[in-house]
């Protein structure tokens, strides 16, 4: 049976938790894991200085790229190129965008688009790891999304780029004791799940 491999999107949000969730990805089970790290309070303070546009892009990505280098010191390995690991492992992202540049320069864009990027890229799956339970619609949590919908949960530009590359994606929180490795083992738990193949035509 062919495993499909998984992008894990580290949330920056979730650094001060990254000792304890860290071994819970590097022992994770069963299937190649690529973890993607957001740029947490790094990508704020580019945002405080609001350099233009392009410079943002790469000061953000450089955000990633040293979350990145911290997740790796707490033992993940570091991997530099697109691809599905053997172990899980920490992309460093700066290089391969920087040589790929394959996403617009803008805010509406961040970690979670480059997330899902990857994951297209490599035919794998997403998995958004945050400190939020999912997208909420109507004031509720979505356990599926059925339409394209912005939310603050996630950046403007993931949805519909899921939807345009038909990439699978699922929303934990990480800071629910247990949620994550229970996702990572394929577990069933409270989140959002973004199927684009059951997404309904309201037009």
């Amino acid at each position: 049976m062919i495993v499909r491999p998984l992008v894990l999107k580290f949330g920056g949000s979730l650094l001060d938790r990254a000792p304890d969730l860290v071994p819970v990805v590097a022992s994770a089970p069963g299937r190649p894991i690529l973890v993607v790290p957001g740029g947490g309070v790094l990508a704020d303070a580019v945002r405080e200085l609001e350099p233009p546009p392009g410079a943002a892009h790469w000061m953000a990505i450089a955000a990633m790229e040293q979350v990145g280098l911290y997740l790796s010191s707490l033992g993940l390995p570091a991997v530099e190129g697109l691809c599905a690991p053997r172990a899980p492992s920490v992309l460093l992202p700066y290089h391969l965008l920087r040589e790929r540049d394959p996403l617009p320069h803008s805010w509406r864009v961040s970690s979670d688009t480059i997330a899902a990027w990857c994951a297209a890229e490599l035919g794998a799956d997403l998995l958004l790891a945050k400190s939020v339970d999912g997208i909420l619609v109507g004031g509720r949590l979505a356990r599926v999304l059925e339409r394209p919908v912005e939310s603050d949960a996630v950046d403007p530009c993931l949805v519909p780029f899921l939807a345009a590359r038909r990439v699978r994606a699922e929303i934990v929180n990480a800071r629910a004791p247990g949620r994550l490795a229970r996702a990572l083992r394929g577990e069933p738990v409270p989140g959002t799940r973004i199927d684009p193949s059951l997404f309904v035509d309201r037009a």
